[in-house]
């Protein structure tokens, strides 16, 4: 089964969050069907629990990567990408995910606790729109490490994610270039949890 790091998130509890678009992707598991991809990820991976959202953000190279649209803060608490404007083209795709959290219980049969986190909205040059997410963060055992994009909703991004961080220092460190890589700092590392 084809299954990268960032096409994944988990509470350390037993739930999952992936996307439709990335994991039943015909060019990424053309031969296994939703149930045989849930099968796998309780065998290999003890998910008791697996919340599918739709599709990732414009721009996305990964075809939908969890790491840029909703993360856990802590086994209860998801912070979920989300667009105000209508206009963009985010918009549907991050209210529909959105939704989807807000009506998605934990293992243990327990509501969500869902935070919005705002989205920076188009980066990039005119000819390319690069997959900039706020929710594409770096865990540190003291420290989260957020991609900033010199936009107006830096701040507030950053805000929203040391709420949720009391325990650690949260600093937003300028990725505009490296998302020309399609991706930042979750998709250029892998925490390891404690045990």
């Amino acid at each position: 089964m084809v299954l990268e790091g960032g096409s994944i998130e988990v509470n350390g509890k037993g739930t999952l969050l992936t996307t439709r678009q990335c994991l039943l992707n015909p060019n990424r598991n053309p031969a296994l069907s939703k149930s045989n991809i849930e099968n796998t990820l309780r065998d290999y991976l003890g998910a008791t629990n697996i919340i599918w959202l739709k599709s990732g953000i414009e721009g996305d190279d990964t075809d939908g990567h969890i790491d840029d649209i909703a993360r856990f803060v802590s086994p209860s608490t998801v912070l979920c990408a989300y667009q105000d404007d209508k206009s963009d083209p985010d918009y549907q795709a991050l209210r529909e995910n959105l939704e989807i959290l807000n009506s998605a219980t934990d293992q243990d049969g327990r509501k969500l606790e869902v935070i919005r986190l705002p989205v920076p909205g188009r980066v990039g040059p005119p000819e390319k729109r690069l997959p900039a997410s706020y929710a594409n963060f770096y865990i540190g055992n003291s420290k989260v490490l957020v991609p900033t994009f010199s936009v107006k909703n830096d701040e507030r991004a950053i805000e929203v994610i040391r709420s949720a961080f009391p325990g650690r220092k949260v600093v937003g460190i300028n990725a505009y270039f490296l998302a020309f890589g399609c991706g930042t700092f979750h998709c250029m590392s892998q925490q390891q949890p404690a045990v």
